[in-house]
This record gives structure tokens, sequence and C-alpha cells, in this order.
């Protein structure tokens, strides 16, 4: 009897250790997909961005940037105000709809969101240096994945904090809304710190909450939606990380 328990005993230990491994593998395999899907975004929005630039801007005799045609329609003309309700319909869109497309879909409408939104987010170049704006990328790209990795190792529950975070991201799209009128450099100093530090708390929140979406009882199907909702998420925080720091770091022209 003593010999059947000790059998008994390790076929469950390896049993246990093998389907943990498995689960492991799988979760790697999973975020490695979502920080893929992410970066390709971020990619795709910084070729956009300089690419609509360089077609939006000349130069001229005098050194000046000058809009061309293009320059003024995109940046001063209703397709502004298009290309802000498209971005905006168009993530809605894909988060209230993503139980309904097949990952191949949903995929491509992250694409064209990031695509669009690197239309609208390529006049920084007019605002700022390209040298400062590399700049910013990089420690932007540094900071963010620290507190992903944070977010993805922590045995702390982060939910409320994270919902905390949000509530905080709702009182600083009104102060954003508010300061529009009255246009106070103190409260854009403000806004900017809450900024960077709302973001970077919801970095290392999405993460392990992405994290936590994963089940090894997941199909490709759903497991492909988590990954592409998961790769939102976290491109947004970078995006929007890195541009309240570039409110900091940034050299204006």
């Amino acid at each position: 009897m003593s010999d059947y328990d000790r059998n008994y005993n390790y076929f469950a230990r390896s049993g246990y250790a093998e389907r943990a491994a498995v689960i492991d593998a799988g979760l790697r395999a999973y975020m490695l997909r979502v920080y893929n899907y992410m970066a390709a975004g971020v990619a795709l929005t910084g070729v956009v961005a300089w690419l609509t630039f360089n077609a939006a801007v000349q130069t001229s005799e005098t050194g000046q940037l000058v809009l061309t045609s293009f320059g003024q329609a995109i940046y001063g003309g209703p397709l502004t105000i298009l290309l802000f309700l498209g971005t905006l319909g168009l993530v809605f869109f894909l988060s209230f709809r993503i139980g309904h497309l097949q990952p191949s879909t949903a995929l491509g409408l992250f694409m064209a969101y990031a695509a669009l939104l690197g239309l609208m987010l390529s006049s920084v170049f007019l605002a700022y240096t390209g040298v400062s704006i590399t700049r910013t990328f990089f420690i932007a790209a540094a900071s963010f994945g620290a507190l992903s990795l944070y977010g993805y190792t922590t045995q702390r529950d982060l939910s409320p904090v994270g919902s905390f975070l949000v509530m905080g991201l709702f009182g600083l799209i009104l102060a954003m809304l508010v300061n529009l009128f009255l246009k106070s450099s103190g409260l854009e100093f403000v806004i900017s710190v809450i900024g960077v530090l709302i973001f970077a708390g919801l970095t290392a929140w999405d993460t392990q909450r992405i994290k936590e979406m994963y089940s090894v009882s997941d199909d490709g199907t759903v497991a492909g939606r988590k990954a592409v909702m998961g790769a939102l998420a976290l491109y947004l925080d970078f995006i929007n990380l890195f541009l309240f720091l570039l409110r900091f770091l940034g050299d204006r022209r």
C-alpha cells in the first residue's frame, strides 16, 4: 500500500508539473502575441505620422515650415473632425463588437485605427523637433517596458489601483476639456503630470489584467480576440504615455 501511495503521489505531481508547464508556455506565447500586435500598431502609427508630415509640410526658402494644400486640409479643415470621429468610432466599434469578430478582422480594424491615429498625430512634428520626439519615444518605450514587466511579474493585486486610475482618467479628460477654454498654463502643467502618472499606472494594471485574461482552454478564435484587445489597451497606454511625456521633454519649434 505504501508503494502504491508513493507512486500515486509521484504521478500526481508529474501530471501537475506537466499541466503547469503547458499553461506557462501558452501564457508566454499569448503575451508575446499581444506585444507583437501592439508593437506593430505603434510602428504603423509612427510611419504614417512621419509620411503624413512630409506630405503636409514643405520648407520655404527662409527655412520656415509651410503647409501644403494637403496639410491645410488635414490640420485645419473639416477633414480633421472627420479623422477624429473616425478614430473614435473605430475604437468603440472594435471594443463593443470584438466578441462577434474574427481575429483577423479585429486585427485589421486595430491596424486601421493605428494608421488613422498616425494621420492625426502627425501634427506633433509641427510642434516639436524631430530629435526631441525621437528622444521622448525611447524614454517612453523604456518606461513602458519597465512598467509592463512589473505588471506581469508582481504578485500584488492591482485591481483596486486600476479602478482608481480609470476614475482619474475621466477626471483628466474633463480637465483637458475645461482647459481648452481657460488656456491656463498652470492647469496644463498639472494635467501633464497627472497624465503621465495615470498612464504609467494603467500600463502595469492593463498588463496584469491581460495576463489574467489568458485561459488554457481558449480556442484559437477566443485567444486571438483577447490578444487583439490586449494589444489595443497597451497601445493606447503607450501612445498616451508618450504624448504626455512629450509635453515635458519635447523641444518646441
